[in-house]
């Protein structure tokens, strides 16, 4: 009986595999695609250099045909016609390759490449193209790749004079390929002929004539040009300079407003970077760039040239156009004007803390390079985020109770004390106001406790106290960079800047006492401030009655104020009480707690003008506040809330990636819940601060990878409380999941059942393990021994069932008669297909194939990894992993 069931087993495994791969081509040609080149050394297979999907969408493959470098710093090219004499379009790029072999690649598109048969040295005498080569794609070491946003694609064919692809490939250190492997780096390209609404292009900004005197400590090459076409919409940029370049900074000037497009040190790899901020450029603006240079180590001058001795000075711009009137190439080379680039932001001339392990430099030689100009290193403690690490509550902390009302607002100080501001024994009730925002408990006088409280950090000792009879109903509070407080008062519609030394001086109001309204000397319900750490300009939102954030000078002059950003014009939304800000000084940015629009909104500090919106379905449609931190290139936290129509996601704090809005971490507390998360601080070292106003206190939060690993007593047994951590790591390792509709404890308790399974057999009493085997043994003995062995088998059979399957698919799909390969439209089913799908994360078949003769590990670490692919934010609409600039509707216009 077991043998007969094994067999029809193994019988409809095979036919599932062989139903499965003949009716379905695209099934066939994923696993194809996900095996094919997928090692750039391996040259061993047949190149399928063209790849039809339907009549309009096809792939381009170009590699370089299995090269070996015979000496450092070569640059080979290879060219391939454009496979269509009509227009198509460039929708994505696809890099094969790794920073073990190539050290960049660039993909140019001409009319007359140097040569169109096998590849060339384009390093020394020849180059890539006889006419004019117009940068599409560059990919380096230790970048991210490009990916063109949605609804873009660069125009080739047809009659753009783009009838070749020139692939070039810079090879570093020839030691590299000390085992004469041969290689065969390239990238695929994703195209179609359907007309795409934008096009892309590149905007290329080169200096032709500076000249660096040597020794000269600092020299500046301006670039600037008045646009003179449509309208563009920036979305990636790049810097280039040999290794004499320090810093490479471009901006849009507009009614001498510098917005910035992108900076970068040219000393890190030399790819596509998403730009700094949304923008678009129009007819009359300027654009300009900057190169700094040195000098230093250097005899003799430095001109620019296409040599390493020479240098370059170069900041091209990725973007798109309107198909209708689209241009896809232009450039600049005209030397900027003393007098416009006085106004340059001082951050042009600062250089990047570059490490020596993201370094791009032009020679690779054992010996270090004199030229190479060495840059101080970033201390890495402080700036990089452990990135398995999950925020976890400090549950001693405060060691002593804090005597507290109704916490509104954290800051912190210089040398990262924590501040606590608090309501006392007020509180903010039904009749606190009316319905014009008017307090109406006036006759209550003053709060006569100190609501100003210094706290250590560390240990959560009150250190000072201060601000008694001086608030009715407080709610933000910051620091600038003289440790003075900035504090919001609802109740008297005012905001205040008092020392810190703990005697309460008011060094500036803003407002009227009492007084709510909507012109310059007035706010109503101020929520926070935000102070500029350069400018010592102040921000203010205003706030629960007023929908706007309003701009003073450091001795409280107003400057200006702007409501709720968006970039569809035709869809801006205005903020509906924006309840929070924090100051991003390595941007120049001002980011928003949009809270009853459960979103986050930030702009360019000294115009206003939107940058991003952060929306999540996590946030469940309320954001309280929100803190910034510069690590990782930037981090915000923020904390959610409960909407008036009631709670629809769970309390808790987010910590989220600035540039990709990706949440990396969700964190709420262990010993307690929140009740009404209303402030949240970060400091130095990764601790964060949550304040609640509902449960009058403060929580402490700390990197998992940072917590004790104390033992403690449960239940008379000691335990170690060590894989608590060890799930939440792990947890947070793992694709984020979309909204849950459970509550976060009982998630945890899910995640950590397996290891409490475990621990229950050895708590048992004696007598109860006794009990249980001997029933199993009775049990056992009234099992006929044939259902157990075909219990056993089946597991096994199914295992080799799978891979014989997997194997003779494999055969299949590079064999001869396949021909021509059809794109795929969706993942394969079966049994297979449901590895590929959310299980297949906990699933790993290379670990057991991997030893066996004529199997890789590339197949099956994709199946184990794929399902990955299939949960993705609603925000990102691709299924790759790369990053993604987001291209939104081409605006009517934007200040």
């Amino acid at each position: 009986m077991g043998a007969l069931g094994c067999t029809v087993l193994v019988f409809a495994l095979f036919l599932q595999c062989h139903s499965r791969s003949v009716q379905n081509p695209m099934f066939r040609f994923k696993r194809f695609q996900d095996n094919a080149w997928s090692d750039p050394n391996d040259c061993s297979r047949a190149k399928q250099p063209f790849v039809l999907s339907n009549p309009y969408n096809f792939s381009l493959d170009i590699r370089i045909p299995g090269v070996i470098p015979t000496e450092s710093d070569s640059y080979y090219c290879m060219a391939v016609p454009v496979p269509t004499s009509k227009e198509a379009y460039i929708v994505d790029f696809v890099p094969h390759a790794t920073m073990d072999t190539a050290h960049h690649m660039i993909l140019y598109g001409c009319q007359t490449p140097y040569a169109t048969q096998g590849y060339w040295d384009c390093g020394k005498e020849l180059g890539t193209c006889r006419d004019q080569a117009k940068i599409m794609y560059a990919w380096a070491r230790n970048a991210p790749p490009t990916k063109l946003p949605k609804d873009v694609g660069f125009k080739v064919g047809g009659d753009t004079r783009i009838n070749y692809f020139v692939l070039q490939i810079h090879y570093g250190d020839v030691k590299n390929f000390r085992d004469h492997h041969r290689d065969c780096s390239g990238l695929t390209l994703r195209m179609t002929s359907k007309r795409q609404p934008f096009i892309a292009g590149m905007y290329l900004m080169m200096s032709v004539d500076t000249v660096i005197p040597p020794g000269k400590k600092v020299t500046n090459a301006d670039i600037a040009c008045t646009y003179p076409s449509s309208p563009m919409y920036p979305f990636a940029f790049r810097t280039h300079t040999h290794s004499l370049g320090k810093v490479v900074s471009g901006y849009r000037v507009r009614n001498g407003q510098w917005t910035q497009i992108g900076r970068q040190s040219p000393l890190l790899p030399q790819a596509f970077y998403p730009v700094t901020n949304t923008i678009d450029v129009r007819n009359g603006d300027i654009l300009a760039a900057r190169c700094v240079f040195t000098g230093e180590g250097r005899t003799t001058v430095t001109q620019i040239g296409g040599t390493s001795s020479d240098e370059m000075c170069n900041f091209y711009i990725m973007y798109y156009m309107d198909n209708t009137h689209a241009v896809p190439y232009m450039n600049c080379g005209d030397d900027g004007s003393s007098e416009l680039f006085q106004n340059i932001p001082s951050e042009a001339n600062i250089p990047i803390p570059v490490t020596p392990d993201h370094m791009m430099s032009m020679k690779h030689e054992s010996a270090p390079h004199k030229d190479v100009v060495e840059l101080q290193e970033p201390k890495r403690e402080e700036e990089v985020l452990d990135q398995g690490a999950h925020l976890v509550e400090v549950s001693d902390w405060p060691e002593a109770g804090l005597q507290l009302g109704q916490v509104s607002g954290l800051a912190l100080k210089s040398n990262g004390d924590l501040i606590i501001f608090h309501r006392g024994d007020h509180v903010w009730g039904i009749n606190s106001f009316n319905f014009n925002g008017v307090y109406q408990q006036k006759d209550l006088g003053p709060i006569q406790q100190s609501t100003i409280m210094v706290v250590d950090p560390v240990k959560g000792k009150v250190l000072k106290a201060s601000g008694r009879n001086m608030f009715y109903m407080p709610h933000g509070i910051t620091t600038d960079k003289d440790d003075n407080y900035w504090v919001t008062d609802v109740a008297l519609h005012q905001v205040f800047k008092l020392s810190s030394d703990g005697k309460d001086r008011q060094l500036l109001v803003l407002g009227e006492a009492f007084e709510p309204g909507s012109d310059k000397k007035h706010f109503c319900q101020p929520t926070d401030v935000a102070v500029d750490p350069v400018t010592g300009n102040v921000y203010v939102s205003d706030g629960y009655c007023n929908s706007r954030i309003l701009k003073f000078s450091p001795e409280g002059k107003y400057i200006s104020h702007w409501g709720a950003g968006s970039s569809d014009r035709k869809r801006r939304a205005s903020f509906l009480i924006p309840h929070s800000l924090t100051f991003l000084p390595d941007k120049r940015e001002l980011c928003v707690a949009d809270r009853d629009h459960g979103r986050i909104q930030c702009f360019m500090a000294d115009t206003g003008e939107f940058v991003k919106e952060i929306k999540k379905e996590q946030f469940g449609g309320e954001v309280f506040a929100i803190a910034y931190s510069p690590v990782q290139g930037g981090l915000i936290y923020a904390v959610n809330g409960v909407p008036p129509d009631g709670q629809v996601a769970p309390l808790q704090g987010f910590v989220i990636n600035y540039s990709t809005k990706e949440i990396l971490d969700s964190f709420s507390p262990d010993t307690q819940e929140f009740k009404l998360p209303h402030d949240i601080v970060v400091t130095a070292d990764g601790s964060v601060f949550v304040g609640d106003a509902a449960s009058d206190s403060v929580m402490k939060f700390v990197q998992s990878s940072k917590a004790e690993h104390r033992s403690v007593k449960k239940g008379g047994i000691e335990v170690q409380e060590i894989e608590e951590t060890e799930t939440f790591v792990q947890a947070n390792l793992k694709p984020l999941p979309k909204f849950p509709a459970q509550h976060p404890v009982a998630a945890v308790e899910k995640m950590q059942e397996p290891s409490q399974k475990q621990h229950q057999q050895p708590l048992a009493a004696p007598e109860e393990k006794q009990t249980t085997k001997t029933a199993a043994n009775q049990s056992a003995q009234g099992v006929p021994t044939a259902i157990i062995t075909t219990l056993l088998l089946v597991p096994l059979v199914l295992v080799i069932a799978i891979g014989v399957c997997i194997r003779w698919r494999r055969g299949r799909m590079y064999s001869d008669d396949c021909q021509v390969k059809l794109e795929p439209s969706g993942s394969a089913g079966g049994i297979l297909g449901k590895i590929r799908g959310k299980a297949a994360g906990s699933l790993n078949l290379g670990n057991f194939f991997a030893s066996h003769k004529g199997y890789t590990r590339h197949g099956f670490d994709r199946l184990s990894t794929e399902g990955s692919d299939l949960e993705k934010d609603d925000e990102d609409g691709t299924d790759s992993e790369n990053e993604e600039y987001s291209a939104p509707p081409a605006p009517m216009s934007s200040s």
